[in-house]
């Protein structure tokens, strides 16, 4: 979805794994951008688009490669400044007469120094100011005759053709990933690039709001829409910002499926009661949930049996508010990318967002999905030009299947209310320590093993349970967040001692990849 903001920057995606980095550096310098993978991109796309500058991503093929990804050879017509970012490099130079070489000695992985030739650049400004610059490769080909019209401006051992431009076009081409923090002035040549495309810094929440607002009115028209309302910062936000476009039209539905945080709905209705003047349903579904779920193990049953029960729960509120013919979402900008693999395949299931993307077409509703545009961050971003309370933009990511995913083995009341109990306590311990604002992500995952215990002097066989808490910036990479010895101490002391089942506390320091950040 192009928001056909003025001044637009079209990524076309060739399968990097960093591809959603370079979106990020455009928008940190409020430029509009959007990612669009390559055979999505034909001439009628960019006749329809119109681009003011483009950007070619990196990624896995050869040129040579049967069905190598390509763009159409209309964008080297269209007169607008153009970037190829290592795989975008050799596309461009395959292109437009040059030549690039497989095979020994011309791969390059990891960290690299980039020197400058005696050719100056606008691309480069506040580059090489102390010698050579220290640059992030990760290429099995590389360029070994530049296109008719391109200069060398900065070469590497395995990379003589690093930096190339073709000024009179506004043409550039660079082997290495600026987008990387391992290329640490990437942002600056970014910034450049922008400057150069003379496209205005000027993408703001405030005129984000209001596009958003004007398409959901043109999309929805009189007609009525439900919203999925969590209470997690994503929905929130959509759900405040849809009211904003179309008043009563909407109606939200909370669904408590009984396996929500403590006190999760009554922090949720009280909010949206108390500040927001939206039709709200709650939706006590804890039983109907409870039940389908009891002693359910495998993880993917669980969520295809939540999908399967939302989507019942939905139907019935979209028949109650006089026939819905749209839902809402609050599906982010990682889940579009992530959705479309560059080779055109089949999507891969992320976010439990995936597991019921199926809804709309099984209920005959249109989705409406104002924030697929935005990161998380920048979600948060726009829940404070809204006014949401810092108590709900600040909270940490929730899952939709809720705790059945961190129960893993089978689900029955018991271990549910054990793990709501000792998930209170943990993030209270987090906030008592003045953690919270510190970490993406926090939770208890209560473990399917039972170990002994001596409590009392007397013997005890109960549940151990595992701390999770990972700092990363959208989710898509992760790491442990390093609490002290001490902070692990006092917080499974008061697990153990405050939470009936559980004997035995562990911390989980696995990292995202190779694992995720929930354990289902």
């Amino acid at each position: 979805m192009n928001t056909q903001t003025s001044e637009y920057l079209l990524i076309i995606d060739f399968g990097s794994q960093v591809t959603q980095l370079i979106a990020r550096r455009l928008r940190e310098l409020n430029v509009y951008c959007e990612i669009h993978p390559f055979q999505q991109v034909t001439e009628e796309f960019i006749e329809n688009h119109k681009p003011k500058a483009i950007i070619l991503s990196g990624g896995p093929a050869s040129v040579y490669s049967n069905n190598a990804p390509m763009p159409p050879l209309c964008i080297f017509k269209l007169g607008v400044p153009i970037l190829g970012i290592c795989y975008g490099q050799q596309v461009m130079m395959h292109c437009l007469g040059g030549k690039v070489e497989q095979g020994a000695n011309t791969a390059e992985f990891g960290r690299a120094f980039i020197t400058p030739s005696l050719n100056t650049s606008a691309l480069l400004d506040g580059w090489f100011a102390e010698g050579r610059e220290q640059v992030w490769m990760s290429h099995g080909d590389h360029v070994s005759k530049i296109a008719p019209g391109f200069h060398v401006y900065g070469s590497s051992p395995n990379a003589p053709y690093a930096v190339t431009a073709d000024p009179s076009r506004n043409f550039y081409a660079v082997q290495f990933h600026p987008e990387v923090h391992h290329t640490p002035k990437g942002a600056k040549l970014y910034e450049n690039f922008i400057k150069i495309s003379g496209i205005s810094s000027d993408w703001t929440m405030e005129n984000y709001r209001e596009t958003a607002i004007t398409k959901i009115r043109q999309q929805v028209g009189n007609e009525k829409v439900i919203c999925g309302l969590s209470g997690g910062v994503d929905s929130s936000v959509a759900a405040v910002l849809i009211h904003e476009a179309i008043g009563d039209q909407l109606t939200c539905v909370f669904v408590d499926h009984g396996l929500l945080r403590l006190n999760e709905a009554e922090e949720v209705l009280s909010m949206f009661r108390k500040s927001y003047n939206i039709n709200l349903i709650y939706a006590d579904e804890a039983e109907l949930f409870l039940n389908a779920l009891e002693g359910v193990s495998d993880p993917e049953i669980k969520r295809k049996t939540i999908g399967g029960l939302f989507i019942q729960v939905f139907e019935k509120h979209a028949k109650s508010v006089g026939g819905a013919k749209f839902l809402a979402q609050g599906t982010l900008y990682p889940d579009v990318i992530e959705s479309v693999s560059y080779s055109g395949g089949p999507s891969v299931t992320i976010k439990s967002h995936h597991n019921v993307g199926g809804l709309p077409e099984k209920m005959g509703m249109e989705l409406v999905e104002p924030l697929r545009e935005l990161f998380k961050d920048e979600v948060r971003s726009l829940g404070v030009e809204l006014g949401l309370p810092p108590s709900f933009i600040e909270r940490h990511p929730f899952p939709g299947p809720g705790l059945a995913i961190r129960c893993p083995g089978e689900i029955t009341r018991e271990k549910i209310e054990i793990l709501r109990v000792a998930d209170s306590v943990y993030i209270d311990q987090i906030r008592k320590h003045g953690l919270y604002n510190n970490i993406w992500q926090a939770f208890v995952a209560l473990l399917p093993v039972k170990t002994v215990g001596v409590m009392g002097d007397g013997r005890t066989y109960d549940y151990a349970c595992a701390l999770r808490a990972v700092t990363s910036v959208d989710g898509m990479t992760a790491d442990y967040y390093p609490f002290t010895h001490e902070f692990l101490g006092e917080t499974a002391t008061r697990i153990i001692n405050e939470v009936k089942g559980i004997n035995r506390v562990t911390y989980d320091i696995t990292s995202k990849p190779p694992g995720t950040i929930e354990w289902e």
